[in-house]
């Protein structure tokens, strides 16, 4: 009598989900279902985290060989879908390295930090503090060779980045999320600067200002890195049919700090009455004049 495939078969496997990927951490993160299969949203998800996984394993590969391995640190982590497939792809097979996942959320934390001990992931490790607050943390190393931010929601981002320059981190990885700082920057302003100059019309209503916002935000934090030494580009994390929230930044350090890139983001800071941001935000640029 034939055998009946089980729903473990890898040929019985949708064809998105990857050779060797753990079939038990899939079902564990709820993007398949008990019967191996995926729903909509799991696929849409799936798609997004591979896609960011294949940016990711080039940069691992890039790494030096060192004795305890690579180490990474996820910001903004949620339910850690990418830390561990990043682990389950990766660091699994090479035997050595860490992963970091840094999270808010303590029930979050918990629930990864069994799920790490039930499958074995040993060299996983979870941070239940803000990704500012990470920096200070004495459960992570001084320095760190990746650091990742998957929609990491406003100014967690910018974190990210402090996180990442403090770490010496050799690779970032950012795909941001709901940048309102800015807009929230315009608006306070808007009266001084409707009279100061015409590009205020492209804040003037509210929807234009988010957008304004959200994609000056970025333009900013890609001045800032390769004012810091980081080579920076900027493309799409995946189509637009599958997420709004798309723009993928990945910088990669080179030592050659650009002082043109500290100028022009100093610049835009004047230009659109944003100054104040300037301290706090882009502190390694205090005291480089424009």
């Amino acid at each position: 009598m034939k055998k009946k495939p089980s729903t473990f078969d890898s040929q019985a496997l949708p064809p998105e989900v990857r050779p060797g990927q753990s079939v038990e951490l899939l079902k564990q993160l709820h993007i398949l279902t008990r019967d191996g299969k995926l729903n909509q949203d799991s696929r849409r998800k799936l798609k997004q985290v591979y896609h960011l996984f294949q940016f990711i394993e080039k940069l691992l590969l890039e790494l030096p060989a060192s004795d305890q391995g690579p180490t990474l640190a996820d910001h903004g982590a949620g339910k850690s879908y990418l830390g561990f497939i990043i682990y389950d792809l990766f660091f699994k097979a090479l035997g050595q390295g860490t992963i970091y996942g840094i999270e808010t959320r303590s029930e979050l934390v918990e629930s990864s930090r069994q799920l790490a001990e039930r499958l074995g992931f040993e060299r996983m490790r979870f941070l239940n503090v803000s990704v500012a607050e990470s920096t200070q943390s004495t459960e992570l190393p001084e320095q760190i060779d990746v650091v990742t931010a998957l929609h990491a929601c406003d100014t967690a981002t910018d974190d990210a980045i402090a996180f990442g320059l403090q770490k010496k981190a050799k690779y970032m990885v950012l795909v941001p999320c709901c940048q309102a700082e800015l807009a929230r920057a315009l608006n306070q302003h808007k009266a001084l600067n409707l009279q100061r100059t015409p590009l205020a019309e492209l804040w003037r209503h509210p929807l234009h200002t988010r957008e304004v916002g959200s994609q000056l935000t970025n333009v900013l934090r890609c001045l800032y890195l390769e004012s810091q030494g980081y080579a920076v580009t900027v493309t799409e994390l995946v189509g637009w049919e599958h997420s709004m929230k798309n723009e993928l930044i990945l910088a990669k350090y080179t030592g050659q700090k650009k002082r043109s890139a500290a100028e022009r983001l100093q610049a835009l800071l004047k230009e659109f009455g944003l100054e104040t941001l300037l301290s706090h935000r882009y502190p390694a640029l205090n005291g480089v004049s424009a």
